[in-house]
């Protein structure tokens, strides 16, 4: 049996999946790009899942895809397992964090762009590394890249395949926040403990208009749940009588 394997842990309305292959730094094998959409079609589909964190064990996120599996990939194009499962976790419906130690590199820091937020470690390092392998990165995942760092940063960790350190991620737009490495659980769990008491409709609603994946028509729904859902009025009140919201919309699928 192989060690190379994504795992699922879930804690109250958090659930998190974490990167495992000690014998190559987590980095991702077929059989664990083709694993990560099954997983997340059944953590979307869970009502108690409000939230998801993806991370890596033993204190590495993800050093790339495992090159054992490279001509699979590379005759795929931007068909490939791998571009489906960041597509999968780009779309996800619910909101994601990449809570980041050490490599984040290649296929790992594919996944991390794919998610809504990435926290690191100060202590963690990004690389995107095609240029040093004679590779194209994908085009879909190239575009995201641009649209996070924009497209001086991107042409640069693109054309140098350097590593960068934290720093100099968080000065680029490539993570949101930068902590000591013993804080970085507790802040990734305070921070999905706060994105799950929010509305579920805002959030969702949200996401997709920021990812620019919602029509006119779409928009026009989400502004319709408000109104049935009664969440804003419950929301108001809340704010009104100095009390927790207790916000009861859930995601009944796309019309």
């Amino acid at each position: 049996m192989s060690d190379a394997e994504l795992t699922v842990e879930v804690t109250g309305p958090v659930a998190t999946v974490v990167i495992r292959n000690p014998a190559r730094r987590n980095a991702m094998t077929a059989a664990m790009w083709r694993q990560l959409p099954v997983l997340l079609d059944g953590l979307e589909a869970d009502p108690a899942v409000h939230a998801l964190v993806l991370t890596g064990a033993d204190g590495t996120f993800c050093a790339g895809a495992d090159l054992g599996d490279l001509d699979e990939l590379l005759d795929a194009g931007d068909a490939s397992i791998a571009v489906t499962a960041e597509e999968r976790l780009a779309t996800f419906a619910k909101p994601t964090v990449a809570e980041i130690q050490g490599a984040c590199v290649g296929g790992g820091c594919q996944l991390a762009v794919a998610c809504d937020l990435r926290i690191a470690a100060a202590d963690a390092r990004f690389g995107v590394p095609p240029a040093r392998l004679g590779l194209v990165y994908p085009a879909p995942t190239t575009r995201r890249l641009a649209r996070l760092v924009g497209p001086s940063a991107a042409k640069h960790l693109l054309f140098t395949g350097e590593l960068i350190d934290a720093d100099r991620a968080l000065r680029v737009g490539l993570v949101d926040e930068v902590l000591p490495p013993d804080g970085l659980a507790a802040r990734v769990v305070a921070l999905t403990a706060a994105i799950a008491q929010r509305s579920r409709l805002t959030v969702a609603a949200a996401k997709e208009i920021v990812d620019d994946r919602a029509d006119e028509e779409r928009i026009a729904w989400w502004h319709g749940q408000v109104r049935a859902s009664g969440e804003a009025r419950e929301g108001v009140a809340a704010a009104n009588e100095r009390r927790p919201p207790r916000f009861g919309w859930a995601p009944p699928g796309r019309p």
